[in-house]
């Protein structure tokens, strides 16, 4: 296996990409179409900032966690600080070679509102498979944003540098989070079947008793099962049935808690050992907070 690239400052992608000098030492904007496209086979790269890259050709394929990649036409992946590139070589020559990539380093947005808000932008967490496949329209929009960017970096450094392109930064991924949730909605026939077979992953992780074995199920399980991120799983089982893949984990984990409560009589602390929680404490307080009763109270009751 072939060492890590680590790239650390924004320097060291425009050294790696051969873009010449820096305009700014925490942001770069790249065009693609300049760049030599070839990669050596199986190189790995990590970087220690954000990563949103666009490209309307198939060059370089690239695996990212579990997934391979082939940047399809049209598609947009951003990818937090971190996170290691695995770059397969596939080489394609065409005329209307176009696209750009946006790096921007954590130090950048440190101290200002976007700082705070880059938890919500999710879409850092997903696999590369789960890119944002982009209309015509919506490139447009990005590519405008884009050269707003590049164009406050070709400008001489003032006290307002910092806070426009920030703020344009902000205003592209503000853009990113509504195609996504453009695209939740296209693939709804899709994504009902996800929602779909991870039911059924839940309910088959009760029937088998892997409980005991194995604790209960996390959102990674179920998002690995599905070979989905979990932060994409979850995005895509709210916008399709308003609860969280962790919310899932828990309805039927009540219902199953519900039925061996009303069947049978063993204590609470066995059951909760039987669903595999540690600390009987913790299950009573779940209970409680998903159905508004204790278990002693709702076996009463039934």
């Amino acid at each position: 296996m072939k060492p890590i690239i680590n790239l650390k400052s924004i320097s060291d992608i425009n050294k790696f990409v051969r873009q010449g000098n820096i305009n700014h030492p925490l942001v770069a904007v790249i065009d693609f179409s300049k760049v030599d496209e070839y990669v050596e086979e199986g190189t790995r790269i990590c970087c220690d900032f954000y990563s949103i890259m666009f490209k309307n050709y198939c060059a370089n394929g690239l695996r990212y966690g579990k997934q391979t990649y082939d940047f399809q036409e049209g598609s947009l992946i951003c990818i937090a600080p971190k996170q290691t590139m695995t770059m397969d070589n596939e080489i394609e020559k065409r005329d209307d070679m176009m696209g750009w990539g946006l790096f921007f380093h954590p130090d950048l947005i440190r101290n200002t509102s976007l700082g705070l808000k880059m938890k919500e932008y999710t879409f850092f967490s997903y696999e590369t498979s789960e890119a944002l496949h982009l209309s015509e329209k919506e490139k447009q929009i990005l590519h405008d944003c884009v050269v707003k960017i590049q164009n406050e970096l070709q400008e001489n450094i003032d006290s307002h540098s910092q806070t426009l392109i920030v703020s344009n930064i902000e205003l592209l991924l503000n853009y990113c989070s509504r195609f996504y949730g453009r695209q939740f909605i296209t693939r709804k026939n899709a994504n009902r079947d996800i929602v779909a077979k991870a039911e059924n992953i839940i309910k088959e992780y009760f029937n088998k008793s892997y409980l005991k074995k194995n604790g209960l199920p996390t959102v990674k399980y179920l998002a690995d099962a599905l070979h989905l991120s979990p932060n994409y799983l979850t995005d895509l089982l709210k916008k399709e049935t308003g609860m969280s893949a962790q919310d899932h984990i828990h309805y039927f984990l009540m219902e199953e808690a519900k039925s061996i409560l009303m069947n049978t009589d063993s204590s609470v602390a066995e059951i909760a050992y039987s669903l595999g929680f540690e600390y009987p404490q913790y299950f009573s307080k779940l209970f409680k907070t998903k159905t508004g009763k204790t278990p002693k109270e709702y076996r009463s009751l039934n």
